[in-house]
Order: structure tokens, then sequence, then C-alpha cells
């Protein structure tokens, strides 16, 4: 197996190399690894110029370096696995709510795919993807363009290999999530051509598999799917699957892509309104933030692994049944990109916990506003954020054309981690 990613002492001294580095070459490659996609950027950042085709901005927002909770990801707060607890409200887990059981749901499908991709790759290639199953390599990803990533780049792979590439997206994910995660990876592209910066990380061939552990129909592993704007954790055990943490964001959301008009994040932003819309005024209050909406509210991205994050907003017990379908349905939007058989499974999960489900708002609430909404429970997290523009359009208030996106298994259960160590306990 391949050991663990080489870290040093000097993280974020090297960031802030990696950033200067890539001021210097310029693009909008430059900006998005500065800010993490996020409203923070540095001074210099603010001062930079793209000058590309497309209405790329003079500058980007002003602030701290990048980091926070919806930026660079990996640096100077990331988690090892032997230290991860996972989203809680207060540091403390939640027992007792994941269990090691039979779905009826097969992943034959999957762990023949991913066996296929596996050797399809060369001696060398497959080396540089394969890590433990505990590796600290599940946690180390990033929505930014320019972060080193490990693995196999699917623009580095020959066609036949890129195709079992998507084979095993392709019965891993909902036909909708697959097609999403491409739209993703296209309006990159897009990004890159508009630019006329970052040729190396704004494509759509700067995507990387790796994998932990061996893929079997008993024995635990899973694989990670991951570049700009795209992060896929997928953990497998027997019969189970968890496809957490899962970021899908893009800027823009929309754009003509060699032909082909692309919209992203349209679900995510209509479900999000009709659930808001279908409570009473009194409910509403206590839903909607006396916050405005910032550049960038996100909370659980890249890094933030171990999050502390209270209930906010209104809990869905007392709601009528319209209002609890509607609730639902927005999460299905989330757990639908992962395949049919095994979103059904979370979705029962999250059913159980509806009572106990909080629907949080920033922002105003028209069809064109930019807003963040969360959905909180103890076993699932979702965030919506239209942020501040960094590479596409101009100034700094939020926009839809820059959306990020996650959803979370709290108290333990990102990455399967909570159902190794019962695997472990249990059958070793």
């Amino acid at each position: 197996m391949h050991g663990h990613r080489p870290r040093t002492p000097e993280t974020e001294h090297s960031r802030r190399w990696f950033m200067n580095k890539a001021l210097l070459a310029g693009g909008v490659a430059a900006l998005a690894t500065m800010t993490g996609c996020s409203s923070s950027s540095s001074d210099a950042a603010a001062s930079a110029s793209y000058g590309g085709p497309g209405g790329m901005p003079s500058g980007g927002p002003s602030g701290g370096p990048g980091g926070g909770a919806g930026g660079m990801g990996p640096g100077a707060s990331e988690v090892k696995y032997a230290d991860f607890v996972g989203v809680t409200t207060d540091g403390k887990v939640v027992d007792d709510l994941y269990s090691i059981h039979a779905t009826d749901v097969s992943t034959d499908k999957v762990v023949k795919a991913a066996q296929a991709f596996l050797d399809g790759l060369t001696a060398a290639e497959r080396k540089a993807s394969v890590f433990e199953v505990d590796d600290d390599e599940w946690l180390a990803w990033s929505n930014v363009d320019g972060y080193q990533r490990e693995g196999a780049r699917m623009g580095d792979l020959t066609e036949k290999q890129r195709n079992l590439g998507y084979a095993l997206l392709g019965v891993a994910l909902s036909a909708e999530g697959l097609t999403q995660t491409r739209n993703i990876m296209k309006l990159n592209a897009f990004l890159g051509d508009s630019s006329g910066g970052g040729k190396e990380t704004l494509t759509e061939g700067a995507y990387f598999f790796t994998f932990m552990g061996t893929p079997s129909t008993t024995e635990p592993w899973g694989f990670q799917y991951e570049g700009h704007h795209v992060a896929i954790n997928y953990f497998v055990l027997g019969d189970q699957v968890v496809m957490t943490p899962t970021f899908m964001g893009s800027e823009p959301t929309s754009a003509t892509y060699n032909g082909e008009k692309i919209t992203l994040f349209k679900k995510e932003t209509t479900a999000g309104l009709t659930v808001l819309r279908s409570l009473t005024s009194a409910q509403q209050r206590k839903v909607v933030s006396s916050e405005s909406k910032a550049g960038d509210n996100f909370k659980a991205g890249a890094g933030q692994d171990n999050a502390q994050l209270a209930y906010q907003g209104l809990a869905a017990k007392g709601w009528t049944d319209a209002q609890r379908n509607s609730l639902l349905d927005l999460v299905r939007v989330y757990v639908g990109t992962m395949d049919d058989g095994h979103a059904e499974v979370k979705m029962t999960e999250v059913e159980e916990h509806l009572d106990d489900t909080y629907f949080y708002w920033i922002g105003e609430t028209e069809d064109s506003s930019a807003f963040y909404y969360r959905v909180h429970s103890p076993v699932v997290l979702i965030e919506y954020d239209a942020q501040s523009p960094i590479a596409y359009g101009t100034g700094r208030t939020p926009t839809q054309q820059h959306i990020h996106t996650i959803i979370r298994t709290p108290n333990g259960g990102d990455y399967g981690v909570d159902l190794l160590k019962l695997h472990l306990e249990n059958d070793h």
C-alpha cells in the first residue's frame, strides 16, 4: 500500500509560499487557490488583475488569507484520521446512531467497477493511488483548484482508463449525480478557457481518484474522487455505503461549454426556497437569521472534519406533513447524488430523526437571491451557500453564479469512520 502523504511542520509557511507562487503565475487559478473559492483572500489577491475575456474582475474580495470554514481545507486545520471525531454540536459525539447491518442493496457493481479501474492502471499509477483504509488521505481533500492532490489524474490517463473511471462513478452515483459531477468538470474547463489562466487545473482533466483499502464485498474499502469544486468520498462495508462528505460547487453555475448549455444547482436552489415558503410567518422568523448574507457563510467545508456547529433555526417537530415532506424532498436532492438504492437507505435514516432536523437560513428569499441555508440533524448536515464571485462576474456581492454545497454525516459517520470502528471491534 502507498504510505501517508508527506507532511511538514511548516504547513502554513508552505501554503503561503504556494499562494504567492500561484499569484505570480496569474490567471483565475491564482485567486481561487489563494481564497479557496471563498470570500477570504489576501490584500495581494484584491489587487490581482486577470484581464482575460468573459468579464473577469479586476480584483477579488479583501480580507485575511484563505483557510476558514469554506476555504483552503487541508493545511493548518487539517484533522488526522486518528483524531477524527466528526461534526458535532458541542464536541461530544451522539452514540449509537450507526450500526453494521444488511441493507439488501448490493454493492457488487461498484466493487467490480473499482477493481476494473484499478486493474487498468499501470503499476506506478496504482501504487500512487492506493492507500490503507484508515489513511489520513481520506481527510486530505480540498475544493480549490490549485491544491496538490494524490492519485490517478484523469487528464493523464488513457481514454480507456478514463472510461473505466467514469464507469465506476456511473455505478457509485445516480444518473443525476454523474451528470452533475461531469457538468461541474465541464464548467471548470469553461472557467479555464474564459480566464486564460490555470491551464493545468481549470480543465476537465484535473480530477483525481484515490482508493483506500482493496475493493471487496466483505472487507471495508472506499474511494475518493476529487478536484476543483468536487470531492466525493465513498466508503463501502458489505452492502452499506457512506457517501459523505460530498462537496459540489461551481463558478459559474450556468454557461455554454462546447455548444452545451449547462446550468447547475437549480434543484438545490428551488428546493430550499420551497421549504422556506412552506413555513408560516411565525416559523420563518425562527428560521431566517438576522444576519446579512456574507460572501462566504460556509461552516463545514474542507478541513473542518471536527467542526462544532450548534443547531440553529427551527426543528421540523410540529411541522405539518406538507412542510415535513418539503424538507425531506430537499434532503433527497443531496442524498440523491448517490446510487438510488443506497440513497433510499440513507433517506430512511434521515426520516428517523426528522423531528430533530433543523432548517436555517441567511439572506434574502427571492428566486434570484443569493442566500445560505442549512439542514442539520444528528445524522445529516447539508449546507448551500451562494458566495461572492472570485473569478467570474464582477463585484463582491454574493451571487447564484458561485455556489458551494456539502452533505455530511455528523457524529463520526463521515468517511465511514464509525462503521469501520464497529467493524474492527466486532469482527476482528
